[in-house]
């Protein structure tokens, strides 16, 4: 979320950092909404004034006995009353759709964000490890994965495309990456381990800016039937429908819920745990002694990524589930450079304590996600694809996220709040670090190299063999 007030006072600023966007100028549009917000605001504040002033007036009136002016002012203040409602009706539907308005507007890119349509003009920074030097031609996950236990068509069968079992080694192999990146996070960077919920509320995912944009790549569901069957039990409790049938009952319930405008009380599955980790400060003034607030999670991803069809539909690197170990950091304004570095180089490490080679890449205005204002990627090296691809996005949110969610802290010696710093990365992805793990360490003969510091997490074995 934008503040109002930083657009009124620097109109060409905002401008020019939606153009570094690629949007076109949106301040006149909505400093003219602000504008008329602010009127209606300022006639019912006046209109308040002056009936209290001649609610006063009346009694003065009718003591001095000058009943004319007393049925005068009573009529002015009747009218007044009168005209309320719709002047406050009109005030929230400006409210509603100047935030709207601000809510759909993506965050400004920092200053030091290379400008760029797309991940073309993205800028690499550095790079760490050596791809290694096959003496075979590497093969892909998603062609001697399946003897390993990647299995694809037991996924498919039970959900449909996108989705995959992890069976025997294979599984073990998955969890012991989660544990490691856990154990990592929390034991040596200092993130304090947390079990979110994974579904959330509407407010969660608008706090963090996944809603309402893109509200077509998450997975939604609804309590629907839950209500109703709350319904029917309290219709079978009373005395008129008693002994009914269950049949009746149910078409009373649905036919109730419909008349009653009633709500499916809708959750989401989270998209990632940045999600819930960062609402958990929701509504807060977070005390200053807390701060900086590190936060790790290794949960479920849900994604229907309904813009994205066609795109690695094979294999195990885009998944509608998937499991991560989230890093989120809440802090104070003049924490956050620094937090962004940290977080960047623990999830780094991870990569380096398993030997996989990665390029650190800075992306440009036009690649950056919604709510970011500085991204770094990791890509780690797929020999199969001879190329480096995605396996972590670290992002600092600034106050982005924290005025959509009124997350604030009070500085101190200072009486008045200010909104929170959020930061979020991924430390790791734990599917595509398996991918890359079975790419990278893959043999001739189509077993994979357990990494050294994974053989304690994998009960002494060294290496996976095929079926």
């Amino acid at each position: 979320m934008h503040d109002i007030r930083f657009i009124r006072e620097n109109p060409a600023a905002f401008d020019a950092g939606l153009a570094r966007r690629g949007l076109a100028p949106l301040s006149a549009d909505i400093l003219a909404l602000d504008e008329q917000s602010r009127a209606i605001k300022t006639q019912l504040q006046v209109g308040q004034a002056r009936r209290n002033e001649a609610s006063k007036l009346i009694g003065q009136a009718m003591a001095a006995g000058d009943r004319d002016k007393a049925e005068a002012l009573k009529a002015e203040v009747a009218a007044l009353k009168d005209g309320t409602p719709a002047l406050e009706a009109q005030e929230r539907e400006l409210g509603d759709a100047l935030t709207a308005m601000l809510a759909a507007i993506p965050n400004l890119p920092a200053d030091d964000v290379p400008e760029g349509a797309d991940e073309d003009a993205n800028v690499e920074v550095s790079r760490w490890g050596t791809p290694r030097a096959f003496e075979f031609a590497p093969q892909d996950h998603a062609d001697f994965g399946p003897a390993l236990g990647l299995d694809f068509e037991g996924g498919a069968k039970l959900s449909g495309a996108r989705f995959t079992a992890l069976r025997g080694p294979m599984a073990r192999l998955h969890r012991a990456l989660a544990q490691f990146m856990l154990d990592t996070q929390t034991g040596m960077n200092g993130y304090e381990e947390t079990n979110p919920p994974l579904l959330v509320r509407d407010e969660a995912l608008f706090g963090t800016g996944q809603l309402p944009k893109f509200a077509p790549d998450l997975f939604e569901t609804s309590r629907r039937s839950a209500i109703i069957s709350e319904l029917v039990g309290w219709l079978r409790e009373t005395a008129v429908y008693k002994n009914s049938s269950d049949q009746l009952l149910s078409e009373l319930a649905e036919q109730a819920f419909t008349d009653l405008k009633l709500k499916p009380d809708r959750l989401w599955l989270i998209p990632t745990a940045e999600v819930s980790l960062t609402n958990l400060v929701a509504d807060q003034i977070v005390p200053l002694a807390e701060l900086p607030m590190r936060l790790t999670a290794l949960t479920p991803c849900f994604r229907s990524e309904a813009g994205s069809a066609g795109r690695d539909t094979r294999g195990f690197i885009r998944q509608h589930q998937f499991e991560k170990v989230e890093l989120v950091t809440i802090c104070a304004p003049d924490e956050s450079q620094a937090e962004h570095e940290r977080m960047c180089a623990a999830a780094e490490g991870i990569l380096q304590a398993l030997a996989l080679p990665y390029r650190k890449i800075l992306l440009c205005t036009g690649d950056m996600g919604f709510g970011a204002r500085k991204t770094w990627d990791l890509e780690v090296w797929l020999p199969s694809q001879d190329t480096y691809r995605e396996i972590s996005s670290v992002s600092n949110c600034g106050d982005f996220q924290a005025r959509r969610m009124n997350a604030r802290y009070r500085p101190e010696g200072e009486k008045q709040t200010r909104f929170l710093h959020t930061l979020n990365g991924s430390g790791l992805a734990v599917g595509r670090t398996l991918v890359a793990v079975l790419e990278n360490y893959q043999q001739a003969d189509g077993s994979v190299i357990v990494p050294e510091v994974l053989v304690p997490y994998m009960g002494g074995v060294t290496k996976l063999e095929p079926k």
